[in-house]
């Protein structure tokens, strides 16, 4: 069993306001603002870019997000994660997924093993058991949940540019906590290829490039912080806000889609987390981490270059 289709899961983007247009528009917008919307890794995106249109270049962004869905796409039964998944290893990978995996290595390692992608055994086993008939409303027996955790593991995964395995049966990846940042640097990177470099991108998750001319103060973006609205200046970074109640699994709503890969549970420490790095990837799946950590631990954080924003 797979994931379900994501939703907006980021509070970002659940409680909060993509500001581009509004901060550009007025007299100051001296540079024409070009928009494009579409559907990346299931969920609605937005480009804005500062510069001349080019309908070319929206064809080829287009383009690049359909590549990359076939890599990492839960929904496809050629995808690579998914054929993966399905038979445990996969000869010949692409180059991206070598690299996004490594990514996931080093945010493992940095937090303490509270970034996981093999939590997948255990979003399956919650899942089923709230989509089953008069399902306890406590959630998976004890027994379940450990015999789930025994499929858990990053250590799990031997990532080599021609191989990746995955080492026990019955153990699965998910990389709905880092390929919305991903898919959204890559994006960035083909649209700098094409000669913007002045844009804010909500492609699962939000970066900016440049600093909003001709103004110069940056991009402005909100986030719902438990609650209240704050707002964020963001010149060449990203911002990921996660939220373990953003998806709930049973009808009650006290199981997120956030797992902790050391209890099997879902939920957090805290209600949301967001994070602003210099990529996407990372803060996507920092974020994820964060909202696992209690306070002492998010400090721990900065040796990866990124700031954390407690919810």
């Amino acid at each position: 069993m797979t994931s379900p289709a994501p939703t907006r899961r980021r509070v970002l983007f659940v409680g909060a306001t993509l500001l581009g247009a509004a901060v550009l528009g007025g007299p100051v917008a001296a540079a024409p603002v070009q928009r494009w919307r579409g559907v990346a890794l299931g969920a609605g995106c937005t480009i804005e870019l500062v510069g001349a249109r080019d309908d070319a270049v929206f064809a080829d962004v287009e383009a690049e997000i359909r590549r990359l869905e076939a890599i990492f796409g839960l929904y496809r039964a050629d995808g690579q994660l998914v054929r993966l998944n399905r038979d445990g290893v996969l000869a010949d990978p692409a180059p991206e997924l070598v690299e996004l995996l490594a990514l996931a290595g080093t945010v493992h390692a940095a937090t303490g093993g509270l970034f996981d992608p093999t939590v997948q055994p255990l979003f399956d086993l919650y899942a089923r058991h709230f989509a089953a008939p008069g399902a306890d409303p406590a959630g998976p027996s004890r027994a379940a949940v450990a015999a789930a955790l025994a499929r858990v593991g990053f250590s799990g995964v031997e990532i080599a540019a021609d191989r990746i395995r995955l080492a026990r049966p019955g153990m699965a990846l998910t990389l709905n906590g880092i390929a919305q940042g991903f898919v959204t640097d890559r994006v960035a990177a083909r649209l700098a290829a094409h000669g913007y470099g002045d844009m804010l991108l909500d492609v699962g998750e939000i970066r900016a490039a440049g600093s909003r001319a001709p103004a110069g103060d940056g991009w402005t973006v909100g986030v719902d912080r438990g609650g209240r609205r704050d707002h964020v200046r963001l010149r060449d970074e990203a911002i990921a806000t996660s939220a373990p109640l953003g998806t709930v699994l049973d009808p009650a709503g006290r199981f997120g889609h956030v797992f902790d890969p050391r209890r099997g549970w879902t939920g957090g420490a805290r209600r949301a987390a967001s994070v602003i790095a210099p990529t996407a990837a990372l803060a996507d799946a920092v974020s994820t981490a964060a909202v696992l950590m209690d306070d002492a631990d998010l400090s721990g954080l900065a040796r990866l270059g990124v700031r954390v924003l407690p919810g």
